[in-house]
Protein backbone atom coordinates (compact mmCIF):
# COMPACT_ATOMS: atom_id res chain seq x y z
CA UNK A 1 0.00 0.00 0.00
CA UNK A 2 1.18 3.50 -0.81
CA UNK A 3 2.52 5.63 2.05
CA UNK A 4 -0.33 7.28 3.94
CA UNK A 5 -0.49 10.48 5.96
CA UNK A 6 -3.54 11.95 7.66
CA UNK A 7 -4.42 15.56 8.23
CA UNK A 8 -7.11 16.10 10.86
CA UNK A 9 -8.81 19.48 10.92
CA UNK A 10 -9.46 20.28 14.58
CA UNK A 11 -9.17 24.06 14.88
CA UNK A 12 -12.86 24.88 15.27
CA UNK A 13 -13.77 27.05 18.24
CA UNK A 14 -17.08 25.28 18.76
CA UNK A 15 -18.85 28.43 19.94
CA UNK A 16 -22.25 26.72 19.71
CA UNK A 17 -21.07 24.17 22.28
CA UNK A 18 -21.08 27.03 24.84
CA UNK A 19 -17.94 25.60 26.40
CA UNK A 20 -14.39 26.58 27.33
CA UNK A 21 -13.30 23.13 26.14
CA UNK A 22 -12.27 22.88 22.46
CA UNK A 23 -15.09 21.21 20.55
CA UNK A 24 -13.04 18.18 19.46
CA UNK A 25 -12.31 17.29 23.11
CA UNK A 26 -15.93 16.76 24.05
CA UNK A 27 -16.56 13.07 24.60
CA UNK A 28 -18.70 10.38 23.05
CA UNK A 29 -18.67 6.87 24.54
CA UNK A 30 -15.85 7.82 26.91
CA UNK A 31 -13.51 9.02 24.16
CA UNK A 32 -12.96 12.50 22.71
CA UNK A 33 -14.37 13.29 19.27
CA UNK A 34 -10.80 13.74 18.09
CA UNK A 35 -9.80 10.45 19.70
CA UNK A 36 -12.38 8.54 17.67
CA UNK A 37 -11.01 10.02 14.44
CA UNK A 38 -7.38 9.33 15.36
CA UNK A 39 -8.16 5.73 16.27
CA UNK A 40 -9.84 5.23 12.88
CA UNK A 41 -6.74 6.69 11.21
CA UNK A 42 -4.48 4.31 13.13
CA UNK A 43 -6.64 1.38 12.06
CA UNK A 44 -6.07 2.15 8.36
CA UNK A 45 -2.30 2.28 8.85
CA UNK A 46 -1.49 5.99 8.65
CA UNK A 47 2.25 6.41 9.19
CA UNK A 48 2.23 10.20 9.46
CA UNK A 49 -0.31 12.40 11.21
CA UNK A 50 -0.80 16.15 11.40
CA UNK A 51 -3.53 17.69 13.55
CA UNK A 52 -4.44 21.27 12.72
CA UNK A 53 -5.54 23.03 15.92
CA UNK A 54 -6.55 26.51 16.99
CA UNK A 55 -4.59 29.05 19.06
CA UNK A 56 -4.27 28.16 22.72
CA UNK A 57 -5.46 24.60 22.16
CA UNK A 58 -2.73 22.97 24.24
CA UNK A 59 -5.19 20.32 25.41
CA UNK A 60 -5.75 19.27 21.78
CA UNK A 61 -2.02 18.73 21.40
CA UNK A 62 -1.88 16.62 24.57
CA UNK A 63 -4.87 14.51 23.50
CA UNK A 64 -3.35 13.97 20.06
CA UNK A 65 -0.05 12.68 21.39
CA UNK A 66 -1.74 10.38 23.89
CA UNK A 67 -3.12 8.49 20.89
CA UNK A 68 -0.45 9.01 18.21
CA UNK A 69 2.81 9.77 20.00
CA UNK A 70 4.72 10.96 16.92
CA UNK A 71 1.91 13.12 15.52
CA UNK A 72 2.80 16.61 14.36
CA UNK A 73 0.78 19.71 15.24
CA UNK A 74 0.03 22.72 13.07
CA UNK A 75 -1.67 25.86 14.34
CA UNK A 76 -4.31 27.68 12.31
CA UNK A 77 -4.29 31.22 13.70
CA UNK A 78 -6.88 32.55 11.24
CA UNK A 79 -9.95 30.61 10.18
CA UNK A 80 -10.36 31.13 6.44
CA UNK A 81 -12.04 27.88 5.47
CA UNK A 82 -11.24 24.21 5.09
CA UNK A 83 -8.75 24.75 2.27
CA UNK A 84 -6.82 27.24 4.39
CA UNK A 85 -6.86 24.77 7.31
CA UNK A 86 -5.27 22.01 5.22
CA UNK A 87 -2.62 24.47 4.00
CA UNK A 88 -1.35 24.67 7.59
CA UNK A 89 -0.21 21.03 7.36
CA UNK A 90 1.94 21.53 4.27
CA UNK A 91 5.11 22.47 6.14
CA UNK A 92 4.90 19.32 8.28
CA UNK A 93 4.41 17.11 5.19
CA UNK A 94 6.66 18.88 2.68
CA UNK A 95 8.92 15.81 2.44
CA UNK A 96 6.02 13.33 2.23
CA UNK A 97 5.25 11.43 -0.98
CA UNK A 98 2.10 9.37 -0.99
CA UNK A 99 -1.59 9.75 -0.16
CA UNK A 100 -2.91 12.43 2.17
CA UNK A 101 -6.17 11.56 3.88
CA UNK A 102 -8.04 14.64 5.16
CA UNK A 103 -10.33 14.01 8.14
CA UNK A 104 -12.34 16.16 10.55
CA UNK A 105 -11.89 16.12 14.31
CA UNK A 106 -15.61 16.54 14.98
CA UNK A 107 -16.79 13.58 12.85
CA UNK A 108 -16.33 10.69 15.29
CA UNK A 109 -18.50 8.02 13.64
CA UNK A 110 -16.31 7.60 10.56
CA UNK A 111 -15.22 3.97 10.32
CA UNK A 112 -11.89 2.51 9.29
CA UNK A 113 -13.83 0.33 6.83
CA UNK A 114 -15.15 3.38 4.94
CA UNK A 115 -11.71 4.97 4.95
CA UNK A 116 -10.24 1.81 3.42
CA UNK A 117 -12.95 1.94 0.77
CA UNK A 118 -12.02 5.54 0.01
CA UNK A 119 -8.32 4.70 -0.23
CA UNK A 120 -9.09 1.81 -2.56
CA UNK A 121 -11.04 4.20 -4.80
CA UNK A 122 -8.13 6.62 -4.82
CA UNK A 123 -5.91 3.82 -6.18
CA UNK A 124 -4.13 5.25 -9.23
CA UNK A 125 -6.50 8.22 -9.43
CA UNK A 126 -5.35 11.65 -8.32
CA UNK A 127 -7.97 11.91 -5.61
CA UNK A 128 -11.11 10.33 -4.18
CA UNK A 129 -13.98 11.99 -2.34
CA UNK A 130 -16.06 10.23 0.32
CA UNK A 131 -19.74 10.84 -0.44
CA UNK A 132 -23.15 9.75 0.83
CA UNK A 133 -26.77 9.72 -0.32
CA UNK A 134 -28.50 12.22 1.96
CA UNK A 135 -32.03 11.71 3.23
CA UNK A 136 -32.33 15.50 3.28
CA UNK A 137 -29.47 17.14 1.34
CA UNK A 138 -30.22 20.68 2.53
CA UNK A 139 -27.03 22.45 3.59
CA UNK A 140 -24.63 19.87 2.17
CA UNK A 141 -22.18 20.32 -0.69
CA UNK A 142 -23.31 18.41 -3.80
CA UNK A 143 -21.14 16.20 -5.99
CA UNK A 144 -21.33 17.05 -9.69
CA UNK A 145 -20.45 13.74 -11.31
CA UNK A 146 -20.06 11.96 -14.62
CA UNK A 147 -20.13 8.24 -14.02
CA UNK A 148 -17.74 7.61 -11.12
CA UNK A 149 -15.80 10.79 -11.82
CA UNK A 150 -16.29 13.93 -9.77
CA UNK A 151 -16.30 17.06 -11.91
CA UNK A 152 -16.90 19.52 -9.06
CA UNK A 153 -18.32 19.92 -5.56
CA UNK A 154 -20.76 22.74 -5.12
CA UNK A 155 -21.49 24.12 -1.66
CA UNK A 156 -25.20 24.51 -0.96
CA UNK A 157 -25.03 28.31 -0.76
CA UNK A 158 -23.31 28.44 -4.16
CA UNK A 159 -25.36 25.74 -5.90
CA UNK A 160 -27.98 26.36 -8.57
CA UNK A 161 -31.54 25.12 -8.09
CA UNK A 162 -30.82 22.19 -10.40
CA UNK A 163 -27.68 21.30 -8.45
CA UNK A 164 -29.59 21.43 -5.18
CA UNK A 165 -31.75 18.55 -6.40
CA UNK A 166 -28.68 16.25 -6.31
CA UNK A 167 -28.76 13.85 -3.35
CA UNK A 168 -25.12 12.69 -3.57
CA UNK A 169 -23.42 14.84 -0.96
CA UNK A 170 -19.90 15.62 0.16
CA UNK A 171 -18.61 14.34 3.52
CA UNK A 172 -15.57 16.62 3.32
CA UNK A 173 -13.23 13.63 3.64
CA UNK A 174 -10.80 13.18 0.75
CA UNK A 175 -7.81 11.05 -0.18
CA UNK A 176 -5.40 12.72 -2.58
CA UNK A 177 -1.86 12.48 -3.87
CA UNK A 178 0.27 14.78 -1.72
CA UNK A 179 2.01 16.68 -4.53
CA UNK A 180 -1.29 17.34 -6.31
CA UNK A 181 -2.89 18.50 -3.06
CA UNK A 182 -0.35 21.23 -2.41
CA UNK A 183 -0.49 22.42 -6.04
CA UNK A 184 -4.28 22.62 -5.98
CA UNK A 185 -4.38 24.38 -2.61
CA UNK A 186 -2.08 27.09 -3.94
CA UNK A 187 -4.70 27.90 -6.62
CA UNK A 188 -7.65 28.35 -4.30
CA UNK A 189 -9.53 31.65 -4.39
CA UNK A 190 -12.19 32.93 -1.94
CA UNK A 191 -14.72 33.34 -4.78
CA UNK A 192 -17.77 32.04 -2.95
CA UNK A 193 -20.63 33.15 -0.71
CA UNK A 194 -18.54 32.67 2.43
CA UNK A 195 -15.40 34.41 1.18
CA UNK A 196 -13.36 31.37 2.26
CA UNK A 197 -10.86 28.98 0.73
CA UNK A 198 -12.86 25.81 0.13
CA UNK A 199 -11.15 22.44 0.14
CA UNK A 200 -13.92 21.28 -2.19
CA UNK A 201 -12.54 23.50 -4.96
CA UNK A 202 -9.49 21.23 -5.10
CA UNK A 203 -11.57 18.87 -7.28
CA UNK A 204 -11.88 21.36 -10.12
CA UNK A 205 -8.19 22.27 -9.97
CA UNK A 206 -7.23 18.58 -10.10
CA UNK A 207 -9.44 18.08 -13.15
CA UNK A 208 -8.11 21.22 -14.83
CA UNK A 209 -4.56 19.95 -14.38
CA UNK A 210 -5.42 16.69 -16.16
CA UNK A 211 -5.90 14.59 -13.03
CA UNK A 212 -8.83 12.36 -12.11
CA UNK A 213 -11.19 12.72 -9.16
CA UNK A 214 -13.50 9.82 -8.24
CA UNK A 215 -15.79 9.06 -5.30
CA UNK A 216 -16.62 6.30 -2.84
CA UNK A 217 -19.72 6.15 -0.65
CA UNK A 218 -20.53 5.45 2.98
CA UNK A 219 -23.62 5.62 5.19
CA UNK A 220 -24.79 9.14 5.95
CA UNK A 221 -24.60 8.47 9.71
CA UNK A 222 -20.81 8.10 9.51
CA UNK A 223 -20.39 11.66 8.26
CA UNK A 224 -22.36 13.36 11.03
CA UNK A 225 -20.50 16.21 12.68
CA UNK A 226 -20.92 17.93 16.03
CA UNK A 227 -21.64 21.64 16.32
CA UNK A 228 -23.71 21.80 19.50
CA UNK A 229 -24.67 19.63 22.46
CA UNK A 230 -27.88 18.48 20.82
CA UNK A 231 -25.82 16.96 18.01
CA UNK A 232 -23.36 15.60 20.57
CA UNK A 233 -26.23 13.73 22.25
CA UNK A 234 -27.41 12.38 18.90
CA UNK A 235 -23.90 11.11 18.10
CA UNK A 236 -23.73 9.48 21.55
CA UNK A 237 -27.01 7.68 20.88
CA UNK A 238 -25.80 6.43 17.51
CA UNK A 239 -22.49 5.28 18.97
CA UNK A 240 -24.15 3.48 21.87
CA UNK A 241 -26.41 1.65 19.44
CA UNK A 242 -23.36 0.36 17.59
CA UNK A 243 -21.54 -0.66 20.75
CA UNK A 244 -24.57 -2.48 22.15
CA UNK A 245 -25.05 -4.36 18.91
CA UNK A 246 -21.37 -5.34 18.85
CA UNK A 247 -21.54 -6.66 22.42
CA UNK A 248 -24.64 -8.73 21.74
CA UNK A 249 -23.33 -10.13 18.45
CA UNK A 250 -20.17 -11.16 20.30
CA UNK A 251 -22.13 -13.21 22.80
CA UNK A 252 -23.24 -10.90 25.62
CA UNK A 253 -26.83 -10.70 26.87
CA UNK A 254 -28.11 -7.18 27.55
CA UNK A 255 -31.37 -7.42 29.48
CA UNK A 256 -32.28 -3.84 28.57
CA UNK A 257 -29.88 -2.61 25.87
CA UNK A 258 -31.18 0.96 25.95
CA UNK A 259 -29.98 1.41 29.56
CA UNK A 260 -26.54 -0.14 29.10
CA UNK A 261 -23.79 2.36 28.29
CA UNK A 262 -20.41 1.37 26.91
CA UNK A 263 -17.17 3.19 26.24
CA UNK A 264 -15.53 2.86 22.85
CA UNK A 265 -12.80 0.61 24.27
CA UNK A 266 -15.00 -1.65 26.44
CA UNK A 267 -14.15 -5.32 25.97
CA UNK A 268 -16.92 -7.79 26.85
CA UNK A 269 -16.48 -11.57 26.77
CA UNK A 270 -18.93 -14.30 25.81
CA UNK A 271 -21.90 -15.40 27.91
CA UNK A 272 -21.80 -12.21 29.94
CA UNK A 273 -25.18 -11.11 31.31
CA UNK A 274 -25.68 -7.40 31.91
CA UNK A 275 -28.77 -6.21 33.74
CA UNK A 276 -30.38 -2.74 33.28
CA UNK A 277 -28.71 0.57 34.13
CA UNK A 278 -25.08 -0.50 33.91
CA UNK A 279 -22.44 2.07 32.89
CA UNK A 280 -18.97 1.22 31.56
CA UNK A 281 -16.40 4.01 31.66
CA UNK A 282 -13.13 3.85 29.72
CA UNK A 283 -10.65 1.03 30.20
CA UNK A 284 -12.89 -1.92 31.14
CA UNK A 285 -12.22 -5.55 30.22
CA UNK A 286 -14.76 -8.22 31.19
CA UNK A 287 -14.06 -11.93 30.81
CA UNK A 288 -16.47 -14.74 29.98
CA UNK A 289 -19.45 -15.91 32.06
CA UNK A 290 -19.57 -12.73 34.14
CA UNK A 291 -22.83 -11.51 35.66
CA UNK A 292 -23.25 -7.77 36.13
CA UNK A 293 -26.37 -6.88 38.07
CA UNK A 294 -28.43 -3.70 37.78
CA UNK A 295 -27.25 -0.16 38.55
CA UNK A 296 -23.51 -0.87 38.61
CA UNK A 297 -20.80 1.58 37.51
CA UNK A 298 -17.52 0.17 36.17
CA UNK A 299 -14.48 2.15 35.01
CA UNK A 300 -10.84 1.26 34.45
CA UNK A 301 -11.40 -2.26 35.79
CA UNK A 302 -10.52 -5.82 34.79
CA UNK A 303 -13.02 -8.57 35.58
CA UNK A 304 -12.01 -12.22 35.25
CA UNK A 305 -14.19 -15.13 34.12
CA UNK A 306 -17.18 -16.07 36.22
CA UNK A 307 -17.19 -13.02 38.50
CA UNK A 308 -20.43 -11.54 39.83
CA UNK A 309 -20.90 -7.80 40.28
CA UNK A 310 -23.70 -5.79 41.84
CA UNK A 311 -26.37 -4.73 42.08
CA UNK A 312 -25.36 -1.14 42.88
CA UNK A 313 -21.63 -1.89 42.79
CA UNK A 314 -18.90 0.53 41.80
CA UNK A 315 -15.57 -0.54 40.33
CA UNK A 316 -13.12 2.34 40.01
CA UNK A 317 -9.83 2.51 38.07
CA UNK A 318 -7.36 -0.16 39.10
CA UNK A 319 -9.98 -2.65 40.30
CA UNK A 320 -9.04 -6.23 39.38
CA UNK A 321 -11.55 -8.97 40.11
CA UNK A 322 -10.36 -12.58 40.08
CA UNK A 323 -12.23 -15.58 38.75
CA UNK A 324 -15.58 -16.27 40.41
CA UNK A 325 -15.15 -13.40 42.83
CA UNK A 326 -18.21 -11.54 44.11
CA UNK A 327 -18.62 -7.80 44.60
CA UNK A 328 -22.11 -7.07 45.86
CA UNK A 329 -24.50 -4.24 46.56
CA UNK A 330 -23.10 -0.88 47.64
CA UNK A 331 -19.51 -2.13 47.44
CA UNK A 332 -16.80 0.14 46.03
CA UNK A 333 -13.46 -1.19 44.80
CA UNK A 334 -10.57 1.14 43.87
CA UNK A 335 -7.03 0.16 42.83
CA UNK A 336 -7.42 -3.23 44.50
CA UNK A 337 -7.01 -6.88 43.51
CA UNK A 338 -9.75 -9.27 44.63
CA UNK A 339 -8.54 -12.86 44.48
CA UNK A 340 -10.19 -15.91 42.98
CA UNK A 341 -13.46 -16.75 44.74
CA UNK A 342 -13.13 -13.89 47.23
CA UNK A 343 -16.32 -12.09 48.28
CA UNK A 344 -17.29 -8.61 49.39
CA UNK A 345 -21.05 -8.75 49.21
CA UNK A 346 -22.37 -5.70 51.09
CA UNK A 347 -21.69 -2.07 52.01
CA UNK A 348 -17.90 -2.16 51.77
CA UNK A 349 -15.04 0.03 50.55
CA UNK A 350 -11.81 -1.66 49.44
CA UNK A 351 -9.18 0.78 48.17
CA UNK A 352 -5.45 0.30 47.61
CA UNK A 353 -5.62 -3.31 48.70
CA UNK A 354 -4.91 -6.95 47.90
CA UNK A 355 -7.51 -9.54 48.91
CA UNK A 356 -6.41 -13.17 48.70
CA UNK A 357 -8.32 -16.03 47.11
CA UNK A 358 -11.30 -17.35 49.05
CA UNK A 359 -11.42 -14.52 51.58
CA UNK A 360 -14.72 -13.11 52.82
CA UNK A 361 -15.08 -9.40 53.54
CA UNK A 362 -18.00 -8.68 55.88
CA UNK A 363 -20.58 -5.91 55.50
CA UNK A 364 -19.44 -2.43 56.45
CA UNK A 365 -15.71 -3.18 56.12
CA UNK A 366 -13.45 -0.28 55.16
CA UNK A 367 -9.79 -0.20 54.20
CA UNK A 368 -8.66 3.13 55.63
CA UNK A 369 -6.14 3.80 52.86
CA UNK A 370 -5.71 7.59 53.08
CA UNK A 371 -4.14 9.42 56.01
CA UNK A 372 -4.87 12.88 54.64
CA UNK A 373 -1.53 13.05 52.81
CA UNK A 374 -0.68 9.65 51.30
CA UNK A 375 -2.35 6.40 50.22
CA UNK A 376 -1.33 3.16 51.94
CA UNK A 377 -1.75 -0.52 51.08
CA UNK A 378 -3.82 -3.16 52.89
CA UNK A 379 -2.85 -6.81 52.31
CA UNK A 380 -5.35 -9.54 53.15
CA UNK A 381 -4.17 -13.11 52.66
CA UNK A 382 -6.05 -16.12 51.37
CA UNK A 383 -9.09 -17.55 53.19
CA UNK A 384 -9.33 -14.67 55.63
CA UNK A 385 -12.67 -13.95 57.31
CA UNK A 386 -13.23 -10.25 58.03
CA UNK A 387 -16.21 -9.62 60.30
CA UNK A 388 -18.76 -6.91 59.69
CA UNK A 389 -18.04 -3.27 60.48
CA UNK A 390 -14.27 -3.68 60.49
CA UNK A 391 -11.84 -0.83 59.80
CA UNK A 392 -8.41 -1.87 58.47
CA UNK A 393 -6.07 1.08 59.00
CA UNK A 394 -3.39 0.91 56.32
CA UNK A 395 -0.60 0.10 56.00
CA UNK A 396 -1.59 -3.23 57.49
CA UNK A 397 -1.41 -6.93 56.61
CA UNK A 398 -3.68 -9.81 57.60
CA UNK A 399 -2.15 -13.27 57.28
CA UNK A 400 -3.77 -16.20 55.49
CA UNK A 401 -6.54 -17.97 57.38
CA UNK A 402 -6.92 -15.23 60.00
CA UNK A 403 -10.24 -14.10 61.47
CA UNK A 404 -11.13 -10.50 62.28
CA UNK A 405 -13.94 -10.14 64.81
CA UNK A 406 -16.86 -7.89 63.87
CA UNK A 407 -16.55 -4.26 64.92
CA UNK A 408 -12.74 -4.30 65.13
CA UNK A 409 -10.32 -1.52 64.23
CA UNK A 410 -7.10 -3.17 63.00
CA UNK A 411 -4.01 -0.98 63.25
CA UNK A 412 -1.29 -3.65 63.38
CA UNK A 413 -0.45 -6.70 61.30
CA UNK A 414 -2.42 -9.87 62.07
CA UNK A 415 -0.53 -13.18 61.85
CA UNK A 416 -1.80 -16.10 59.81
CA UNK A 417 -4.56 -18.18 61.44
CA UNK A 418 -4.94 -15.68 64.33
CA UNK A 419 -8.08 -14.08 65.72
CA UNK A 420 -7.92 -10.29 65.97
CA UNK A 421 -10.48 -8.46 68.09
CA UNK A 422 -10.37 -4.87 69.32
CA UNK A 423 -13.90 -4.21 70.58
CA UNK A 424 -14.50 -3.46 74.27
CA UNK A 425 -15.80 -6.12 76.70
CA UNK A 426 -19.57 -6.50 76.90
CA UNK A 427 -21.13 -4.98 80.06
CA UNK A 428 -24.65 -6.08 81.13
CA UNK A 429 -26.88 -4.64 83.88
CA UNK A 430 -29.78 -6.95 84.63
CA UNK A 431 -33.21 -5.27 84.82
CA UNK A 432 -31.85 -1.86 83.78
CA UNK A 433 -34.11 -1.48 80.73
CA UNK A 434 -37.26 -2.27 82.74
CA UNK A 435 -36.35 0.27 85.43
CA UNK A 436 -35.53 2.88 82.75
CA UNK A 437 -38.91 2.45 81.06
CA UNK A 438 -40.72 2.81 84.37
CA UNK A 439 -38.79 5.98 85.21
CA UNK A 440 -39.64 7.54 81.83
CA UNK A 441 -43.30 6.60 82.10
CA UNK A 442 -43.55 8.20 85.59
CA UNK A 443 -41.87 11.37 84.36
CA UNK A 444 -44.27 11.64 81.41
CA UNK A 445 -47.31 11.03 83.69
CA UNK A 446 -46.17 13.77 86.06
CA UNK A 447 -45.93 16.28 83.18
CA UNK A 448 -49.42 15.47 81.94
Amino acid sequence: MEHLAIVVLAAGMGTRMKSKLPKVLHRVAGRSLLGHVLHAAKDVGAERAVVVHGPGHDAVQIETRKIIANAQLAEQTERKGTGHAVMQAEAALKDFAGTVLVLYGDVPLISAESLRKLLAARGSNTMAVLAFEAANPFGYGRLITQGNKVLAIREHKDASEAERQIRLCNSGIIAINAADLWKALAKLKPANAQGELYLTDVVEHVNAAGGTAVFATCDEAETAGVNDRVQLAAIEAEMQGRLRQRAMLNGATLIDPATTYFSADTKIGADVVIEPNVYFGPGVTVGDDVEILANSHIEGATVANGARIGPFARLRPGAELGEKSHVGNFVEIKKARIGKGAKANHLTYIGDAEVGAGSNIGAGTITCNYDGYEKHLTRIGENVFVGSNTALVAPVSVGAGANIAAGSVITADVPADALAMTRADLVQKDGWAKRYRAMKAAKKAKKS
